[in-house]
């Protein structure tokens, strides 16, 4: 079911992709623009579950903090914490569901790129391809000319946890609770190293698309914090103009 309802129209859309780039111009056919492209197209497809990940995210801390506090209060019996917990899980089911669905469409897609990049596009997965699409037997795996996708590379990867590390910084920004040091270490600076270290082994297809997806992140997040700078400036504004007294009109002259 993984390779024919999700892997295998993926592939094609890459696939085509990349045909689509080498009808346009011969110095286009490279795999990894083709990437960058696929990675816009799988973006904007999850955009609507960024949305709704961002409308449950006070929800979610709510939940968390509720199920800190029964922890806390029933150390002392961990049967009935756990049943407690249980009771405010059913309870919110929809936000731990769609919880749990952002995060089961964030490993399919790692399965999905994992497999691309280190079989797929070196051929043994071109039988996936579907008859109606232009059949090919090999692609210019080399991005701009020196990046080989389907190997590791240390320079996209120090990119990619830069760019973790750029996102992070933003969110904390954008988040409308308190950040503590604790979670500026953890989100900033062992996310960002970790990442490095476990993304050290995986093909560079897989860096540019990540890098990709980031890079929108960024903007995403850039255009929210204007936003909400502009919305602010302008209800201090407002606040201001409604606080200034008016000019009491002159009493009439005798």
């Amino acid at each position: 079911m993984f390779e024919t309802y999700i892997y295998q129209p993926f592939f094609n859309i890459l696939v085509g992709i990349y045909w689509l780039l080498g009808r346009l111009s011969p110095e286009l056919l490279d795999m990894g623009i083709a990437v960058i492209i696929f990675s816009l197209v799988v973006r904007l497809f999850t955009f609507p579950l960024t949305i709704a990940s961002e409308r449950k995210e006070e929800e979610k801390r709510k939940i968390a903090g509720v199920v800190e506090e029964l922890k806390a209060r029933y150390s002392h019996d961990p049967i009935l914490a756990k049943q407690e917990v249980r009771k405010v899980m059913r309870a919110n089911k929809r936000t731990v569901l769609a919880t749990s669905a952002n995060l089961i469409i964030q490993l399919i897609i790692i399965v999905m790129l994992y497999r691309i990049f280190t079989t797929g596009l070196e051929g043994e997965d071109f039988h996936l391809l579907y008859p109606f699409m232009p059949q090919i037997n090999s692609v210019n795996l080399l991005f701009l000319g020196k990046y080989d996708l389907s190997h590791t590379n240390a320079t996209l990867n120090l990119i990619q946890s830069a760019m973790i590390f750029i996102v992070e910084l933003l969110l904390a920004i954008r988040s409308p609770f308190p950040v503590s040091r604790r979670d500026v270490t953890m989100l900033q600076f062992v996310l960002p190293v970790g990442s490095y270290l476990v993304f050290l082994a995986m093909p560079a297809g897989k860096k540019v698309f990540i890098i990709t997806s980031l890079v929108f992140s960024t903007i995403y997040n850039s255009i929210r914090i204007i936003q909400s700078l502009i919305a602010r400036l302008s209800e201090r504004f407002t606040k201001k103009v409604e606080a200034t007294p008016s000019e009491s009109p002159l009493p009439p002259e005798n």
